[in-house]
């Protein structure tokens, strides 16, 4: 199903006025004041973000492999598959490449772009490009960025679905990328 973007026209919101309430490293906060499509005037706060990539890499024998990490703003240790932000200037392929060998220690001779997913369009313009990597070699060590710790393993397409399904996997990312690779990879889509 196709939708023409004409046709939502009815559905849009303009800027009025925008400011900046906190600028980071990783997040821009934002405050806009926006003209509703009825014509009235309501706040928007969100935070912009300059994207990341996920890397869906599956190893010679079938198996995934993923990280677990320790996520301050929850408390709580997440298995995740290898992923990272955009840097200035990077193309989305130069940033998966970058994030697979800094956060594992492989290398993969095949890249497949899959797709974009926005994981919160109620507060946050964050993009997430999805990858899926092949022919992984080791190429050394991890090379992870100051204050990064993490855990790399890997396991099988099926286990990573009863991991979601039992909760034990609850990255809204990795979520939705195992699901994109249960359809890639079972019936090559």
């Amino acid at each position: 199903m196709e939708f023409d973007q004409k046709s939502d026209l009815h559905l849009r919101e303009t800027a009025v006025e925008c400011s900046e309430v906190f600028r980071g490293r990783l997040l821009d906060v934002r405050l806009d004041h926006v003209r509703l499509p009825s014509g009235a005037v309501s706040t928007r706060e969100y935070i912009k973000h300059q994207g990341a990539v996920v890397i869906i890499p599956v190893l010679d024998n079938g198996e995934l492999i993923f990280e677990r990490q320790f996520r301050y703003p929850v408390g709580e240790v997440f298995i995740e598959f290898p992923a990272g932000k955009i840097d200035p200037g990077e193309s989305i392929e130069e940033t998966g490449k970058r994030e697979l060998l800094e956060e594992t220690g492989f290398v993969a001779s095949s890249w497949r772009y899959l797709g974009v997913l926005h994981p919160c369009v109620g507060y946050s313009n964050e993009r997430i490009e999805v990858f899926l990597a092949r022919g992984l070699i080791r190429q050394g060590e991890q090379k992870l960025d100051h204050g990064e710790h993490l855990d790399v393993f890997s396991m099988s397409l099926s286990d990573a679905v009863e991991a979601v399904r039992s909760g034990a996997i609850t990255d809204a990312k990795t979520i939705s990328a195992i699901f994109w690779a249960e359809k890639v990879l079972m019936s090559h889509w």
